[in-house]
């Protein structure tokens, strides 16, 4: 169903930087909104509108009955809103700290490169499983301030392989409210199992209805901001992936 598709493709989308971001650059400490496309192997594509601050993000997605994430790394949690309810996650070791069970064997500077006006610095990284069992590697345009502008990355376990692209577009680096990354005012917070339906599924059309409703303070995206484009495929995996891995 797609709210179970929806938490799956968010906490792909937290997750993924968390575990990129955990070797250098370090956290960005300028403030910054941008518009931000990620694209997986298979085609699907999801939009976001994202806000950072210092040990906070915030990512909205969805049009206006969709879900929205803020990520804390000062408390540790990450919260997911959706109508006028929250869960909360903890940011363990596992999720906070995923390069722990890689070793990184290649890490450069390629060049420098200009993505959507913003002057970046391309990196490449390559590390493998302390187990033998996978490796990732890609490539990172980021800002004189670490912003990572644009993320190519490939990962392989076993026989799988997956691609993953990010590019962030309309980059402003300036001053976020505060608001942005609180849980806002009457919102209701419910456990994983109650949000999913193990315990009993929330009324989805109450649940867009307060979206819709929603003051400022817990605002939702723009109608169209996010979506899945089925249709736009990803080029050659089998071909970077020998470029990056050489085999």
């Amino acid at each position: 169903m797609r709210l179970l598709r929806d938490v799956g493709l968010l906490t792909c989308a937290i997750l993924v930087p968390l575990v990129v971001t955990a070797a250098p650059p370090p956290d960005v400490k300028v403030d910054y909104s941008a518009d931000s496309t990620m694209e997986t192997e298979g085609g699907m594509t999801m939009k976001s509108r994202i806000y950072h601050t210092v040990n906070k993000d915030r990512m909205e997605m969805g049009g206006s009955d969709g879900m929205t994430s803020i990520i804390r790394k000062d408390k540790k949690v990450v919260w997911q809103l959706m109508g006028n309810m929250y869960m909360e996650m903890s940011m363990d070791a596992s999720n906070a700290s995923g390069m722990d069970a890689f070793d990184i064997v290649e890490q450069a500077e390629v060049g420098q490169d200009t993505i959507n006006g913003v002057k970046t610095t391309k990196s490449k990284i390559v590390a493998v499983k302390k187990d033998g069992s996978g490796k990732f590697g890609g490539f990172f345009w980021t800002t004189k301030e670490g912003i990572t502008v644009k993320m190519d990355m490939l990962s392989k376990e076993g026989d799988k392989k997956m691609r993953m692209t990010s590019e962030l577009s309309n980059l402003k680096i300036e001053k976020q409210d505060p608001a942005l990354f609180e849980i806002p005012a009457g919102f209701t917070k419910n456990d994983m199992g109650a949000m999913m339906g193990m315990g009993g599924m929330p009324d989805m059309e109450e649940m867009k209805k307060s979206a819709r409703q929603r003051q400022p303070s817990g605002r939702v995206p723009r109608e169209g901001q996010a979506g899945e484009n089925l249709g736009e495929q990803i080029p050659d995996v089998n071909k970077m992936m020998k470029g990056l891995f050489g085999k």
